[in-house]
């Protein structure tokens, strides 16, 4: 169904060539149109200008298929940088030389631009994302055994997983990124990459300079969520290394401990996130600190030990938040060192109150790899515990205060040499809260321990031991889950470097789920500052056959710009939701997140699409008129293609005004030829000219009075259809002439007086139109100019 309305006000077209009307409905045959307009001026604009060049975009598709609109930058203008706005869902790029696009804009020389959209139509005012398929496990890339994954949903709905392969040196390629509904790599290989300090691009800034940790913990960013933080070490320091997702990039390192000293600082466990800080426990025992907002490190900063150091070159042991606390395990493999739990409170820098020595998580001799928050029985934060390895496995919890806490049974009741790593923590529906915890070694090829903190025990439904068997014969190796909200799954990936997806209901891998997430904001559809939208219509699902759904186990979820939960009727038979009752003035922007429960997840693909009601959407981009006077006019066109064929919009042709800088300067000098001889007042002739001829030229009786009229343009334009004005002297006005900048014309009159006792005064002006105006301009005139011929009475 078109929900766009068609009838809306568009921006004035100033002038239109050839503009055909657009079909008010789509039909079959119709093809697609454009509309092009432009905004910021006057009519005429002046030189140096901004225009705003606006292209509707009318799509007249029945089926999806890919779009292209390209606009080539007019003569007379220069784009503006940063100026291109694309529509939601659509691709923008940049040409200087009008054929060849690339996706980042250059410095400068930009001369076309273009945006285009994979998977437009039938209806442009909306957006969509791909619906995950059931994620079957996949071996990575070779080159490290990944740690935990780290997932990225593209705009376009393509769920990613990256992985950075733990404990390598500084020059091995560690990085991964992989698709997890197709199992391929993603675009931009070959993989794996090095991880460098400097930002940019993956694998093009030389040989890699940062190594990986043992146990690593990774913080999205809340402001720009494909940014992760991670640990790295340097050659001379240890701290915080980005990774841009989207831009497939390094974006950055930040060094927050020089390596060496006593105790010496080797590597670096975390980080998590409290308070807007990421935290991260160095090989000494103390901690670092890192603000994300102001991207530095924290005042301070390294503070002091929680923890007895460990002389080992990784850091044995993870941190994890608690009520605004950061617990910290540290221990030392093949010592006779205990392993410990130390506390750090932010909000003094110092150690937890009741904390100032760390306490013990196993005998000595043991190690380990993991600290995970531990809840009470209605889900709040309240201690945490550390599962250690050994010949005997040992599982201690301690609260906030100190005190011991009841360690879940699962961990505790591990033998000897079993390995468990930071777990994923998740909601259930019935509001308790789970751990999924990964473990292996000690008889274990990979398992999960799944613990509900509500009821104390194993999580109902599911084994006491989780394997997977269909993933890699069983053989997975566990580090760690990452749960992704849209499909319901967990994604995990171990020491095996297989990632896989499991069902943390039933436990089964993998996990037949789906899921999608679209965040609409009707209002990044368009660039002119007008109304457009009238609200939003539904949610469907296109390309999933309904009979495959368990739509009373799927569920559905909008939220508001405010992450509140907007209220929408649930899943229809056929998939859609009904969005009519959500406001789009209380609500500019919603996300619908869609959690599908397959009965087959053989074959599965489809799209999630979110539709609003409105105006056709707009592409924009500003330019420069030029300072040129030359310039008298600029124009624009736009062309498109999609699945209907091929389309132009109309012409759109902007007069400019010539302004100040472009305005010729004429000036008229009206004389008189003061000599007796009339040889020498003629054109040409020596004169002597002058402004007053002397007493006497004009006899009793009768005399002629010589004119001479000078008209000078001193530019810096032309001047077209001038002629001389005199309002007493018929013979000294001319038909009309042109002056270029810089030119002068001589006009030679004369004047017959009979009986002339008074003076003659006589004035002209010229009358001109300046070059390179629009049509129609009103004629500019000069000042007068005057000269005077006397007789006797001069002197009376």
């Amino acid at each position: 169904m078109r929900r766009r309305m068609l009838g809306a006000v568009l921006p004035l077209v100033l002038v239109a060539a050839g503009a055909a009307a657009l079909p008010a409905a789509a039909d079959p045959a119709a093809v697609s149109g454009l509309t092009k307009s432009v905004q910021g001026t006057g009519s005429p604009a002046d030189h140096g200008a901004t225009a705003n060049w606006v292209i509707g975009y009318d799509d007249q598709a029945t089926g999806s298929g890919a779009a292209t609109i390209t606009d080539a930058v007019g003569a007379g203008q220069a784009f503006q940088s940063g100026s291109l706005h694309a529509p939601p869902g659509w691709t923008p790029s940049w040409s200087t030389d009008g054929s060849t696009f690339a996706g980042t804009e250059p410095a400068s020389g930009v001369t076309a631009v273009r945006a285009t959209n994979p998977d437009a139509g039938p209806d442009a005012t909306s957006l969509s994302a791909a619906l995950t398929p059931p994620v079957q496990a996949v071996t990575t890339a070779t080159g490290g055994d990944g740690f935990s994954p780290i997932l990225y949903r593209t705009p376009g709905g393509i769920l990613q997983a990256w992985n950075i392969y733990h404990h390598l040196g500084a020059t091995s390629p560690k990085v991964v990124c992989t698709d997890l509904a197709t199992g391929q790599r993603c675009p931009g290989g070959p993989w794996p990459k090095v991880l460098n300090t400097a930002s940019g691009p993956l694998g093009t800034l030389g040989a890699g300079d940062i190594a990986t940790t043992m146990v690593e913990q990774y913080v999205h960013d809340p402001a720009a969520p494909a940014k992760v933080y991670y640990p790295a070490v340097t050659a001379t320091s240890v701290g915080v290394g980005c990774l841009d997702m989207a831009a497939s990039a390094n974006c950055g390192y930040w060094s927050l401990s020089a390596t060496g000293g006593s105790p010496p600082v080797s590597s670096i466990g975390g980080l998590v996130q409290s308070g807007g800080n990421l935290y991260g426990l160095v090989s000494s025992g103390a901690v670092v600190c890192w603000t994300i907002a102001s991207q530095s490190a924290c005042g301070g900063q390294p503070y002091a030990p929680i923890v007895p150091a460990a002389n080992q070159p990784y850091v044995y042991g993870a941190l994890t938040p608690v009520a605004g606390k950061v617990f910290a395990s540290m221990s030392s493999p093949n010592t006779a060192q205990q392993p410990t739990l130390g506390c750090f409170d932010p909000a003094t820098a110092t150690a937890c109150t009741a904390w100032a020595s760390a306490r013990p998580t196993g005998p000595a001799g043991n190690y380990n790899y993991n600290v995970y928050t531990a809840f009470s029985a209605t889900g709040a934060p309240v201690g945490a515990c550390a599962s250690t390895t050994g010949g005997t496995n040992v599982t201690t919890c301690y609260a906030l205060d100190g005190s011991t806490l009841t360690a879940p049974p699962g961990p505790a009741s591990l033998t000897g040499g079993v390995y468990m790593f930071p777990g994923e923590v998740i909601t259930d529906p019935n509001g308790h809260v789970r751990s999924y915890l990964p473990i292996w070694n000690g008889g274990y090829a990979g398992a999960t321990l799944c613990h509900d903190w509500a009821t104390g025990a194993a999580c109902a439904g599911l084994p006491a031991v989780i394997t997977h068997p269909s993933a890699n014969g069983g053989a997975t190796r566990d580090y760690g889950y990452t749960y992704d909200p849209p499909s319901g799954c967990l994604i995990g990936l171990g020491d095996a470097g297989v990632l896989f997806s499991m069902d943390p209901a039933t436990g089964a891998t993998p996990c037949v789920r789906s899921g999608g997430q679209v965040t609409l904001r009707p209002g990044d559809f368009y660039c002119d500052g007008g109304a457009h939208v009238q609200g939003y219509t539904a949610a469907r699902l296109t390309g999933v056959d309904p009979a495959n759904v368990d739509f009373a186990a799927s569920r559905v979820t909008v939220v508001g710009q405010d992450d509140a939960v907007v209220p929408t009727p649930g899943f229809a038979p056929d998939g859609s939701v009904d969005l009519t009752g959500v406001s789009v003035a209380a609500h500019p922007s919603i996300t619908v997140t869609t959690t599908l429960v397959l009965h087959n997840g053989t074959g599965f693909s489809g799209r999630l699409v979110v539709d609003y009601a409105g105006d056709a959407p707009q592409l924009c981009f500003r330019t420069t008129i030029a300072a040129d006077c030359a310039v008298a006019s600029v124009a624009n066109t736009a062309t498109g293609t999609d699945s209907t064929g091929s389309f132009t919009s109309n012409t759109v042709t902007l007069p400019v005004a010539p302004g100040v800088s472009c305005t010729p300067k004429v000036k008229v000098d009206k004389e008189i030829c003061t000599s007796s001889s009339a040889s020498k007042c003629g054109p040409g002739g020596v004169g002597p000219w002058a402004k007053q001829a002397g007493v006497g030229l004009l006899g009793l009786l009768n005399a002629t009075a010589y004119w001479r009229i000078t008209v000078t343009n001193e530019g810096p334009v032309g001047i077209t259809s001038a002629h001389v004005v005199d309002s007493v002297e018929p013979s000294c006005q001319t038909s009309p002439f042109s002056l270029a900048a810089g030119q002068s014309k001589q006009v030679y009159c004369s004047t017959y007086a009979l009986l002339s006792l008074f003076p003659i005064t006589n004035q002209a002006k010229a009358s001109y139109v300046p070059a390179n105006v629009p049509p129609g301009t009103p004629p500019s005139h000069t000042g007068w100019s005057s000269a005077k011929a006397c007789s006797l009475l001069c002197i009376l």
